[in-house]
């Protein structure tokens, strides 16, 4: 039976953060998880996507409605807060060529929340990575996703989309922008050292700020970003007695629990004398109390706060955003035509085979009958001729077969056609 692909999941279109947090997977368990979902009956091969915008499971599966219900139930089993109720309302699926415009889609950051950052794309390569590795990637999800990076890297050479704001650092930037009138005079306290931290720094030190603190659980991460950025190391267990000295404050680590709570702000702004703080959280977890934002001289913005922003940034690509979809759009046609051939091939190869195995027969009954004294010349000749007749006989079923690979049913129609009527099974 032909393998289809699937995506089940929900993003941040579909859901709140805290719904998507629930299910987030953290990366120390991602190998466990990949392994349970592999355990699935209809699951052949599976990678799990998991950011702060975004959990997803990508899979190729025999039984595609079973493997949207098996996947749903593996999603619905991960909500790490019960009181959420159930997520069904949330959760999408997608299954042949809508799964792979989709993924298509999410690597050519069209499915972003800011159309065109590029750090997804490294996030998709990290997670096929891994699943790769796991031993949970086959055939199928492997042509997907390496077709989906050169998708990518079609999209931002022939395209514009990437231009302006293209990050959620830097959308997060903007923000801030909005709320102090300068940098300059401000300290800003980064608490994660990552990928996302060090573009954070870079992004703030080019609008002007020049007093920077980085702490991360492992110190040596921090110190290492520090002196990248010139700015202050500071130890994980310390960082609550420095917030005191931050202006704005960054979460952007992979924590899954609060390391700030409203209460530490409340005795942190009273030392303050009451200054304004700035939070904004842009973890794949929430980092900070939703609490904080109750509290006056206080502004909490986290992941979902920075859509109206990603909007503006949308419209001024809007014309570029169109280019890329039609690139993806012919390469999701080409990648469709591929996987309708894999249940093509041994088909074609067997009914080929079929008819020469009668020709062949039927060829050496009259060559040891009537037709034993032909010459070696006349034999060759004949065997020219009947193969010739094979082959424009299956001619138009094979175009036929051929010609309706991008339509996935009427092509398995075809092919199960083709084995009934030639006794193809099994063959």
């Amino acid at each position: 039976m032909q393998k289809e692909i699937v995506i089940v999941g929900l993003n941040h279109r579909s859901a709140p953060i805290e719904v998507r947090e629930s299910v987030a997977f953290e990366n120390a368990y991602l190998r466990d998880a990949l392994a349970r979902l592999h355990n699935y009956p209809s699951i052949d091969e599976g990678v799990i996507l998991s950011t702060c915008n975004r959990v997803e499971v990508v899979a190729a599966a025999a039984d595609r409605r079973t493997a949207v219900n098996e996947i749903s139930g593996f999603l619905s089993e991960q909500k790490a807060h019960r009181s959420l109720g159930a997520i069904d309302e949330h959760i999408y699926s997608y299954h042949g060529a809508d799964a792979v415009r989709h993924l298509f889609r999410v690597a050519a950051s069209l499915d972003s929340m800011v159309v065109g950052e590029p750090q997804i794309l490294g996030q998709l390569k990290a997670y096929y990575d891994l699943a790769r590795q796991a031993g949970t990637v086959g055939t199928i999800l492997h042509r997907l996703f390496h077709r989906s990076f050169s998708v990518a890297k079609r999209v931002r050479t022939e395209t514009g989309i990437g231009s302006g704001a293209v990050s959620v650092s830097s959308v997060a930037v903007d923000l801030a922008k909005r709320i102090f009138d300068r940098f300059d005079d401000k300290t800003v306290m980064l608490i994660g050292a990552g990928k996302m931290g060090d573009l954070m720094a870079r992004h703030l030190q080019s609008h002007g700020v020049r007093s920077l603190m980085v702490t991360n659980r492992t110190f040596e991460r921090a110190v290492e970003l520090a002196e990248r950025i010139h700015g202050n190391p500071i130890r994980f267990e310390d960082f609550p007695q420095y917030l005191k000295m931050a202006d704005l404050v960054i979460g952007c680590t992979g924590a899954p629990e609060v390391l700030v709570d409203a209460a530490q702000v409340d005795k942190v702004l009273r030392e303050r004398k009451q200054r304004a703080m700035f939070f904004i959280d842009i973890g794949d977890r929430r980092n900070f109390d939703a609490k904080i934002n109750d509290l006056d001289n206080v502004y909490l913005y986290n992941i979902d706060d920075l859509k109206s922003v990603a909007e503006e940034n949308l419209q001024g690509r809007s014309n570029e955003a169109n280019k890329a979809e039609g690139i993806v759009q012919d390469e999701v046609q080409s990648f469709v035509r591929w996987v309708g051939s894999l249940e093509q091939v041994p088909t074609i190869t067997a009914l080929r085979q079929r008819f020469d195995d009668i020709r062949r027969r039927e060829l050496e009954k009259s060559l040891g009958g009537s037709l034993k004294d032909l010459s070696e010349q006349q034999r060759s000749a004949l065997e020219d001729m009947t193969t010739a007749m094979i082959n424009k006989m299956l001619h138009g079923p094979i175009s036929q077969l051929k010609s309706n690979s991008e339509n996935g049913e009427e092509s398995t129609l075809y092919v199960a056609a083709l084995k009934k009527l030639f006794d193809l099974e099994g063959k």
